[in-house]
């Protein structure tokens, strides 16, 4: 069964790959766009309510998340994957969706991500 994802003529992804060393996960989707993430990335973009809270006002900042990685991927039926993090969160479930999107909205994700943490006093190492 296609996921609603698929169903709305977005593509999946073809293929996922961690590169261990580098920490970054690869995701290559049907329609030949492919995503690199750092793991750091999606532990603080983690699409969990333990980030994402219930609303916009109810986000968190994860500060401390440089030399996080990711320790492992499972799939969740036919539209996410789950990834655990060495820091032991693994309660985000990343759809096929959320992987997709973020390719256009990295760059300005991350340049907010390090505003946040800059007027919050916080570090991506501590």
């Amino acid at each position: 069964m296609a996921s609603a994802f698929e169903a709305a003529g977005r593509p999946v992804p073809a293929e996922i790959r961690l590169k261990s060393a580098e920490q970054m996960l690869e995701v290559d989707f049907g329609d030949g766009s492919r995503a690199r993430y750092s793991a750091e990335y999606l532990r603080v973009m983690s699409p969990s309510a333990e980030v994402q809270g219930h609303g916009p006002s109810s986000r968190v900042t994860v500060p401390g998340k440089r030399n996080v990685k990711i320790t492992g991927i499972d799939p969740v039926g036919t539209y996410a994957v789950r990834l655990t993090f060495d820091d032991g969160h693994d309660t985000g479930l990343y759809s096929w969706e959320f992987l997709y999107n973020h390719i256009n909205k990295h760059d300005e994700a991350w340049k907010n991500y390090l505003r946040e943490l800059e007027m919050l006093g916080m570090s991506r190492d501590r």
